[in-house]
């Protein structure tokens, strides 16, 4: 059955992110919009418009044998996508991403700007590796429950960097000492059981993968030949504004109800 413009998530759906904290949406990016992203996108990057982050700066591991002058020139994010381009702001408004992740949050719905909000990269032998981790885990809000919204403009698997999530994990409470200092899983005995849960994630270009910030989730290198881009964004409920003076409310967040 096709869904139209103004579909939301089937109760099933919407028990099946309570319960896994996941939730992949297939095509859900209109062919011709999805066709503007990728342009921007490589357009965008080839820029190098700040702000930016580079590979360098992420102080993530797996960079072996780059050069520091080829890691810090590196690009793994382009920020402020929101403000970078119209269309990356039409996307993160669309109807077919707030209409969905209001039925996960409510219609007091709101655009974070302080985090994700960016063209995420992934450069072949150039890239890092993303331990396991909850985007929370820097962010300050009043509730630790935001939704991620991950559209793959291009194909996405574990050879290129592609997620893999640990389903339900966002439910669980995490010792402190199993964390390492930068808040990432510990190589851990205690840990290995939850990290054997994980799922790897195969996306196609137009796909939508939502999900919870307090989802345990990592990405390995790319190995491929190509670049991979996805544009990301997060959204809040109206009642889970950011603690103030916090990293988390440096911007103010969009509202979209």
């Amino acid at each position: 059955m096709t869904e139209t413009i103004t579909a939301t998530l089937t109760a099933a759906q919407r028990d099946r992110f309570t319960e896994q904290g996941y939730l992949v949406l297939r095509q859900l990016a209109p062919a011709t919009v999805l066709t503007e992203l990728q342009q921007v996108a490589r357009e965008q990057l080839a820029a190098r418009q700040a702000p930016l982050e580079y590979e360098s700066e992420a102080d993530y591991p797996g960079l072996p044998g780059l050069t520091g002058q080829t890691e810090g020139t590196t690009v793994r994010r382009l920020l402020q996508a929101y403000d970078r381009h119209p269309a990356f702001a039409d996307w993160a408004t669309h109807e077919r991403i707030t209409a969905r992740v209001a039925a996960l949050l409510g219609d007091d719905l709101w655009l974070v700007r302080n985090h994700h909000n960016c063209l995420m990269t992934k450069h072949p032998q150039g890239s890092s590796r993303t331990g396991w981790h909850r985007d929370t885990r820097y962010w300050y809000f009043s509730r630790p429950e935001l939704v991620n919204a991950w559209l793959a403009l291009d194909g996405e698997h574990p050879d290129n960097g592609g997620l893999h999530v640990i389903p339900g994990s966002q439910r669980l409470d995490i010792e402190p000492e199993r964390l390492d200092a930068a808040l990432f899983l510990r190589d851990d005995p205690r840990n290995q059981a939850l990290i054997d849960s994980a799922v790897a994630l195969q996306l196609e270009p137009g796909d939508v993968l939502l999900f919870h910030s307090h989802l345990l989730h990592a990405a390995g290198n790319n190995r491929s030949e190509a670049v991979k881009h996805a544009l990301v964004f997060t959204y809040r409920a109206g009642d889970n504004p950011p603690l103030a003076d916090s990293r988390s409310s440096r911007q103010p967040d969009v509202p979209l109800g």
